[in-house]
């Protein structure tokens, strides 16, 4: 499972547990919201946002550079070519 899969599914069973604790029986009463809150709330939803913009792992393929290197014994005779990659 991808990254973005796990983050999905935590925000949705959040959102679950959220909603089922939103419909209790208590009476319903709006209070302003406490600094707090706002923090709180805007953290989950930029670490949201930045989590689900991260991507995976990167791989820097198309940067390969290989090419072919001579190779030499101690003595200074070529001995032979050598493939030579650098990342």
């Amino acid at each position: 499972m991808s990254i973005k899969t796990k983050i999905a599914a935590l925000a949705l069973a959040t959102l679950a547990v959220a909603g089922s604790l939103a419909t209790t029986t208590t009476k319903a009463e709006a209070y302003p919201l406490q600094p707090w809150q706002v923090g709180l709330a805007t953290a989950a939803i930029v670490g949201t946002a930045v989590a689900a913009s991260a991507g995976g792992p990167v791989y820097y393929t198309s940067y390969r550079r290989c090419g072919w290197q001579p190779r030499y014994n101690v003595f200074g005779q070529y001995i032979g070519s050598v493939r030579v990659c650098t990342f």
